[in-house]
């Protein structure tokens, strides 16, 4: 299966930044974090949850991972995510020695690391004892991607576009396995759930087909073929009174806490 790939932090931005500080927020007051904090934020992306952590939380230190050139050089411009660090790396082998930072967190990232054990056993890694790991996911599996609306009528039409390889850490089942297999303790989930509006179906087109899960996928397709996915995808959003589409996602959140040494 192709590996996909988040290069173009602009398009990001458009396609999914907006869905992830509309879900970064709660997620964030779930949270309730200290001020003052060390964060490591992996799977950084463009930096919309950084920015999110610089202007909530009042941190002292923010290290932003990814393995993203492109989306690093977006993250790095914007004005409030000045004074983060962000550099290049593996969810699966962070550039950090043990016991670093006060919260270690991966926002919409679990399901597109290849091994999510070895992933959040460096996130327990690099927290301190007593430090706060925590993820939030879209549920993958269930129907709360954004991209869903999309995603099943491709699907309906025969169509595969790629998918991250482990799906099924999103749900919370999983998750809770995962956070108790990493010997982490105080342990809570939740649900958060979200709605975004866009002007007009075109807009929705627009923005939500750079996805690059979908983007190569309807680039090789017929005009002809094009047209009907549209028809199709727009028959299950339909408009409001003043033309706009509002529509829900769904993610999956877990924190906890790393034991102190006995």
């Amino acid at each position: 299966m192709p590996e996909l790939r988040f290069d173009d932090g602009a398009a990001y931005e458009q396609m999914m930044g907006v869905w992830s500080r509309l879900v970064g927020e709660i997620f964030l007051d779930w949270l309730k974090p200290a001020h003052g904090l060390r964060w490591i934020d992996v799977g950084c992306g463009n930096g919309a949850f950084t920015e999110l952590i610089m202007s909530r939380c009042a941190p002292v230190e923010v290290q932003g991972i990814d393995p993203s050139d492109g989306q690093l050089a977006f993250a790095r411009t914007r004005p409030g995510a000045r004074g983060a660090n962000f550099r290049e790396g593996d969810a699966m082998a962070l550039p950090f020695a043990a016991d670093s930072f006060d919260a270690a967190v991966m926002a919409l990232v679990l399901v597109f690391v290849p091994d999510p054990a070895k992933g959040i056993a460096e996130l327990v890694r690099v927290a301190r004892p007593g430090g706060l790991v925590a993820t939030y996911m879209w549920d993958m599996v269930s129907g709360g991607f954004p991209l869903d609306p999309i995603l099943a009528e491709t699907a309906a039409m025969g169509l595969s576009p790629t998918r991250p390889p482990s799906m099924e850490a999103s749900q919370l089942d999983a998750l809770k396995a995962y956070w108790t297999a990493a010997g982490l303790r105080q342990i809570e989930t939740r649900e958060i759930a979200v709605q975004r509006t866009f002007g007009n179906f075109e807009e929705f087109w627009q923005v939500e087909t750079k996805a690059p899960s979908l983007a190569p996928t309807i680039a090789t397709m017929p005009p002809a073929d094009v047209a009907t996915l549209r028809q199709r995808v727009q028959a299950r959003l339909p408009a409001d009174a003043d033309g706009r589409i509002v529509y829900g996602a769904r993610a999956h959140a877990i924190k906890g806490c790393k034991p102190h040494s006995p």
